[in-house]
């Protein structure tokens, strides 16, 4: 016995059991709205069904522990790391890896401490006791030179030391003769790494390499904005 109830839903009494019947009747046009949805959830459902290559790959990728974002390569879409390999050029002329990748680590942390600066002075208002101050973070190493020539010169004079210091515990990086890993100076006096498994120093320093290039972006920006104003457009948006 087929016994209706509504909604285009009938029961079916078979041997004392209701057996649910559904029936479609006719609906007018789906609108354009509806068709998206429908489109989304068909694309869902096919997706189901694909083939499991790329849920291999994406785990392929997690599990690689260089450069996962790249499956484990370096992004150099303009064969930087490949002008020493030049056939026919000048001996040297044109640096190793070992010494681009020291140099952006080194340029990567100048960006984090200057982006530190600029917020802390600029933003929250800090200056050491004594110390010039500038209405601009971009006048500030002039005005700090001319007003205190003294406290300038010691600064300047212990960067010269470190770079010179710096420069020679890397090695011959530019040929890619040095024996030391990028971007480690030695300068662990805490002995913070010596704790630490391999696995979580590798990760330590892809996270300072994508903070030091972020760094880098991030001051870009600020001298653009400073030189070409409106060329930052967030900085509009978020305020400057």
């Amino acid at each position: 016995v087929a016994m209706p109830n509504g909604d285009g839903l009938r029961s079916c009494c078979y041997k004392g059991a209701q057996i649910p019947i559904l029936f479609f009747h006719p609906q007018p046009p789906p609108s354009s709205t509806m068709k998206l949805a429908l489109f989304a959830a068909l694309a869902g459902s096919a997706a189901a069904f694909a083939p499991a290559t790329s849920v291999i790959k994406s785990s392929a990728l997690a599990s690689t522990p260089y450069n996962p974002e790249f499956q484990g390569e370096d992004f150099d879409p303009m064969g930087f790391s490949k002008m020493h390999e030049i056939k026919g050029a000048f001996p040297n002329m044109f640096p190793h890896p070992q010494f681009l990748e020291e140099a952006e680590i080194k340029h990567g942390r100048m960006s984090m401490l200057a982006w530190t600066g600029v917020w802390a002075t600029e933003g929250l208002g800090w200056h050491f006791p004594g110390a010039p101050v500038a209405d601009d973070w971009a006048t500030a190493l002039p005005v700090w030179a001319r007003e205190d020539p003294g406290g300038f010169g010691l600064i300047l004079a212990f960067i010269m030391i470190a770079e010179g210091e710096g420069v020679s515990h890397a090695g011959d990086n530019f040929r890619g003769v040095s024996k030391k890993i990028p971007g480690d100076m030695g300068f662990d006096w805490m002995g913070m790494t010596k704790s630490l498994s391999e696995e979580k120093i590798n990760r330590y320093k892809t996270v300072e390499k994508k903070n030091g290039r972020a760094a880098m972006i991030a001051m870009a920006s600020l001298f653009a904005l400073k030189s070409i104003p409106g060329s930052v457009p967030i900085m509009d948006v978020i305020g400057n």
